[in-house]
């Protein structure tokens, strides 16, 4: 390449933009963010209020995809949702906990910021993919106006720059035509075509942690690598954090670095991706994968998880079985040496039943005085060394 001066910029190829140095190095040793005994309930007129979640932990490190994982109503997409502070109040009501995000600004804890503070990180160091596309874009707006929206709100760059980066964004998740579509409203897009715009929304700022909730649920199975490839590539150049919400056990296995498991508003387990699939302690997780069909076995009916959650030699399979340590199960009736401690869990803890590995069990008499460390895992699976090559 040649050394002389040029009066003009070579044009930029379609994510210079999009994967190009923040203004500072992130410290990799330090999570992005923490979700700290976080409980969110909900008004249900003159009955109870609905505990949606209850006391939730977990961590996301720069440069690593935590996933989240769950049947619908677990409680992953509120806990996504209070991180932006986009749940509605009232209804809603953060009960106790927090969530602490580390920005270029400090520390703080998101449930406690003011509108105009939580708006500031909104769409620049916070970013979210909302699973419903349908519903989360303005029908009366066009994509363009509703994609520079943010880039100029969070952005110290012209209209002109800002089209651009929007144009490089739309490029870049596979939008055919980008300029020519800045120009359509949303019914004039496929139900992929939208969930392509919500992820180019949500990437043109450059956040620091993306909250991707479904994000390819309406792509096909080649955007959807794509999508993922790029994302995987922002993680790498941008030092950006992934929470990712997922059904899809393939796409856990082959893109999350660890793997929060979730059910009725609670982690009932917490690993890294290999410790998940080779060693499941809890039920429901073992419920889970023994639910998939496998590609080479041959079966007339598959495993539901109600028929391994409703064995209870199953529940006697953790370490410390033997002096009373139980996996957490609120359709099952606790053990009869339950010894409630006077915290706000109650009858929960989330232990650590070996190192780096986390199940949420009851507590009984032989976990009663057992405060064990946060679910905090730094791991990240390009960073080992001994991690398959094939994932």
């Amino acid at each position: 390449m040649s050394d002389a001066p040029t009066t003009t910029a070579p044009p930029a190829s379609k994510t210079d933009r999009m994967t190009a140095p923040g203004p500072g190095k992130v410290n990799e040793s330090v999570p992005l963010m923490q979700v700290n005994d976080l409980a969110v309930s909900f008004d249900n007129g003159k009955g109870p209020r609905i505990q949606a979640v209850d006391g939730v932990r977990m961590t996301v490190y720069p440069r690593q995809t935590l996933a989240v994982v769950g049947e619908s109503g677990c409680g992953k997409s509120v806990t996504a949702m209070s991180s932006m502070q986009l749940v509605p109040r009232p209804p809603g009501r953060f009960d106790r906990g927090g969530i602490t995000f580390r920005s270029n600004d400090g520390e703080v804890d998101l449930t406690k910021l003011s509108e105009p503070e939580i708006r500031a990180l909104r769409g620049s160091d916070l970013a979210m993919i909302f699973q419903e596309p349908m519903t989360s874009l303005n029908p009366v707006y066009t994509i363009g106006d509703q994609i520079l929206e943010a880039i100029l709100l969070h952005q110290n760059v012209t209209s002109a720059e800002a089209a651009e980066i929007a144009v490089e964004a739309m490029n870049a998740v596979g939008i055919p035509a980008p300029r020519q579509r800045l120009k359509a409203y949303p019914h004039q897009f496929s139900g992929g075509m939208r969930q392509r715009v919500m992820i180019a929304m949500a990437l043109a700022c450059q956040p620091r942690l993306l909250l991707a909730d479904e994000p390819t649920t309406a792509l096909d199975v080649t955007i959807q690598a794509q999508i993922l490839e790029l994302l995987n590539e922002l993680q790498n150049t941008r030092q950006m954090g992934i929470m990712l919400i997922t059904h899809d056990l393939g796409v856990v296995a082959e893109n999350a670095d660890v793997i929060c498991v979730m059910y009725a508003g609670r982690v009932v387990e917490y690993a890294n991706v290999f410790e998940i699939f080779d060693n499941p302690m809890h039920p429901y997780t073992r419920g889970l994968f023994a639910s998939i069909p496998k590609m080479h076995t041959r079966k007339d009916r598959l495993v539901t998880i109600t028929e391994v959650t409703d064995n209870p030699a199953e529940f006697k399979k953790l370490p410390g079985a033997e002096e009373g340590v139980t996996p957490w199960w609120p359709w099952n009736d606790p053990p009869k040496d339950l010894k409630a401690k006077p915290i706000p869990a109650g009858d929960y803890a989330l232990l650590e039943v070996k190192p780096d590995h986390w199940v949420g069990v009851w507590r009984t008499e032989a976990v009663s005085e057992r405060e064990d460390r946060f679910p905090d895992l730094r791991y990240r699976v390009h960073d080992d060394p001994n991690a398959p090559q094939t994932h």
